[in-house]
């Protein structure tokens, strides 16, 4: 496996400050786990033998998350299960990775899928960054039961843990093209804030 530049990747301060001792092995590990993840993804679907592209996506997202469990348990953090899915927590930060697109686009053309499931939007209005106060706000008449229940921390996660976002864009035939990690908010038109984010460079692996 191969990185763009030369040896371990150093961790940025905002690294450090969200992960503490662990900071340098995530800047190393995130894009060599993501890249292992599309190899795998991409065996997948050569497997299936079909032209579309879904066993492709299917695959990669759960192989994502999956990857990132792993590293979690190497380095002795937890990995918690939400609605049936893995995710990894490491020093109070739970990370969500999202593949935003299917070839190279800006950042800030991610958007949330408008059929996201409610897991995932409640994962980011109770655990992600928070509008300032007073934005966005629900007169007490239109406070349902359903939009109180997003702001609801998951208990698998505690309420303390932040959401980290991994997002990225990769396709079957060139893989990973760009990795992103921060801290986004989930606005209203389901487009993303970002508080702070930082790129990769994106690690390579043999195909099948």
């Amino acid at each position: 496996m191969s990185v763009s530049g030369e040896g371990p990747i150093a961790p940025s301060a905002w690294a450090i400050e969200k992960f503490g001792k662990h900071a340098g092995a995530l800047a190393t590990a995130v894009p060599m786990q993501l890249a292992s993840a599309h190899a795998k993804a991409h065996a997948a679907h050569l497997a299936v033998g079909l032209k579309k592209r879904s066993p492709y996506g299917v695959a990669l997202a759960g192989l994502v998350r999956e990857h990132l469990a792993q590293t979690a348990r190497e380095l002795e953090e937890s990995v918690r299960d939400v609605r049936g899915y893995e995710y990894a927590v490491i020093n109070d930060h739970a990370f969500f990775p999202f593949r935003y697109a299917d070839r190279p686009s800006p950042l800030d053309r991610a958007r949330l899928p408008s059929n996201a499931s409610p897991t995932r939007r409640r994962l980011f209005r109770a655990h992600g960054p928070q509008p300032p106060e007073g934005l966005f706000d629900l007169d007490d008449d239109l406070a349902t039961d359903e939009y109180l229940g997003l702001h609801e921390a998951f208990e698998e996660l505690g309420a303390a843990t932040k959401l980290v976002c991994v997002f990225f864009t990769a396709d079957a035939e060139n893989g990973v093209h760009a990795i992103h990690w921060g801290e986004a908010r989930l606005e209203p038109d389901r487009t993303f804030t970002w508080q702070h984010n930082e790129q990769f460079p994106v690690a390579r692996v043999p195909l099948e």
